[in-house]
């Protein structure tokens, strides 16, 4: 018997461990989606864009689609908008916050998919520990996730919400997905600062593979 053909998709992709592990993952499922790379701003962006080009699956390279919403933080205090200077300012997380993004990329992520008549957004947001954002719970995206479903054709699908930064790691290792090539600092746009919440969790998740903690 014939597996049904799942529905294509929106994936909203950065170039990150995680949204890179997650194009692995619908790949290995049949599951076609384009590739949605959302430009608020981030000094980054640049860096960003150009690690999604390496390491998305062959077949979703030549899919990426780009949304610049960066007027919205123009003029906003936070060091995802304007690079630190990491030989003289001394960076915490608080000064990374930036007000509502995840709730921002996934409605903009929702808009997108419905004005293309897409029904799936899918996106790889987890639980972390490190992170400063009030919306990056796992209780908040079960909200927003059926909020959005209620209230519109979309249904974000967010698999890793419940997992750590080292099981995706994990799940991205076993998928042959370029982990090691992805790039998610959130304060240096070039070379990753390594202490960053980001690199934080990164550098944990990649150690205790390396360790066999997984």
């Amino acid at each position: 018997m014939t597996k049904p053909r799942e529905e294509p998709g929106i994936l909203l992709a950065s170039g990150g461990l995680d949204s890179t592990t997650l194009a692995y993952w619908l790949t290995e499922k049949s599951v076609q989606f384009t590739p949605l790379f959302i430009d608020y701003g981030q000094h980054c962006r640049k860096m960003e864009l150009k690690t999604l080009r390496q390491v998305l699956p062959t077949n979703a390279k030549e899919r990426i689609e780009t949304v610049r919403i960066g007027d919205i933080y123009k003029g906003c205090r936070s060091l995802l908008i304007t690079a630190p200077d990491l030989w003289s300012d001394d960076v915490t997380g608080d000064d990374l916050y930036l007000p509502y993004r995840n709730l921002l990329m996934l409605t903009v992520g929702a808009a997108f998919a419905q004005a293309r008549g897409y029904t799936r957004l899918f996106s790889a947001f987890i639980n972390s520990n490190h992170a400063k954002e009030i919306d990056c719970s796992a209780e908040f995206f079960h909200r927003l996730e059926s909020m959005l479903s209620d209230y519109g054709t979309v249904t974000v699908e967010m698999p890793f919400r419940n997992l750590s930064k080292k099981e995706v790691a994990a799940i991205g290792l076993t998928l042959g997905a370029p982990i090691a090539q992805t790039y998610s600092c959130q304060a240096a746009a070039s070379v990753p600062c390594g202490a960053c919440p980001n690199c934080v969790d990164r550098a944990e998740a990649l150690l205790a593979i390396q360790q066999g903690e997984y």
